[in-house]
């Protein structure tokens, strides 16, 4: 079972890692404040380097990564366009930005509790995605 759990576990957090990439990439070139976009940028960055670490512990498995799901990808693609053909601000980025990022950390609260079986590894992993969700939480909270 621990197995499993882990592979579960590391699963859900790539599809997690790329839907939050998509979604900064989406909004990167719309963002006017410097600082902010610097914020977003560090937070890509921690994101990728999280999950290179991940698709090694995957291959070490010999498990599969995991694609985000279409629907969701594609509900957060016409949310964003959506609300920002309205308000084409930095302040309608940070919004979007912020309700994805807590949307990722319920979800990844709920895997971790879910697949509480996965390795430790595999659970400091997750535990620090949350962490970097919070922080740029945190962060975009001055641009709201």
């Amino acid at each position: 079972m621990e197995n499993t759990d882990t592979i579960k576990l590391l699963q859900e957090c790539d599809a997690g890692i790329k839907m939050a990439i998509a979604s900064i990439d989406e909004v990167l070139e719309k963002i006017c404040n410097v600082d902010m976009k610097q914020l977003l940028e560090e937070s890509k960055k921690h994101h990728e380097k999280l999950k290179t670490d991940i698709h090694f512990l995957l291959e070490s498995y010999r498990s599969e990564e995991k694609d985000p799901n279409p629907i969701a990808k594609g509900m957060s693609w016409m949310k964003t366009n959506m609300k920002m053909s309205m308000d084409y601000s930095d302040k309608t980025v940070a919004d979007l930005i912020t309700d994805g990022c807590n949307m990722g950390i319920k979800s990844l609260n709920k895997y971790l509790n879910q697949y509480n079986m996965a390795d430790t590894s595999s659970k400091e992993i997750c535990i620090k995605l949350i962490s970097i969700e919070e922080q740029l939480c945190k962060e975009l909270r001055k641009y709201l």
